[in-house]
């Protein structure tokens, strides 16, 4: 079996009213990739403008250091969630099966309601990026459901991990 490797990971909290003292889906996300032996490489807020998204996103993206993105908010329906199409701008690949699993977690919790949220995930330059809805209760759902384990090297049969060389 693979030895673990602790990866380094970004956090952006994406949100018009959130700042580092009330960031509580930022602060569950770096309490578990850290819990679960990953570094935070970087944590940053940043409002709901596409532009700003974008931005924050291509310098992680052109940094060697960081591996992986993770991002929480905006990617519902409203006229200020433009997190999906900030993202989806930058990737190169799509992993489309990361949102289909991720709403089916979310549909065993909240049921249909999980059809309004329009999380994804993909591939820019050598780094993955996962853009996670705004709610603690989303972010715990998909880092428990898919990202603890796929960022995990010793998941078989595959996993995330062992792809980066490759990227």
């Amino acid at each position: 079996m693979p030895t673990f490797r602790s990866l380094e990971i970004a956090l952006l909290t994406i949100s018009d009213s959130r700042e580092a003292k009330t960031d509580k889906s930022g602060d569950l996300l770096q309490g578990m990739l850290t819990a679960a032996g990953h570094n935070l490489a970087a944590r940053m807020i940043v409002k709901d403008e596409r532009k700003e998204i974008s931005v924050q996103l291509k310098l992680w993206r052109d940094d060697e250091n960081i591996e992986v993105v993770i991002t929480t908010g905006g990617t519902g329906i409203t006229a200020r969630d433009v997190t999906t199409e900030a993202v989806r701008d930058l990737l190169e690949k799509e992993l489309t099966g990361f949102g289909e699993l991720f709403r089916y977690l979310s549909y065993k919790k909240i049921g249909a309601s999980t059809i309004q949220s329009r999380a994804l995930a993909g591939v820019m330059g050598r780094t993955l990026i996962f853009a996670l809805p705004g709610s603690p209760s989303a972010c715990k759902d998909a880092w428990q459901g898919i990202l603890e384990q796929q960022l995990d090297i010793r998941t078989k049969p595959c996993n995330f991990v062992e792809l980066l060389p490759r990227l």
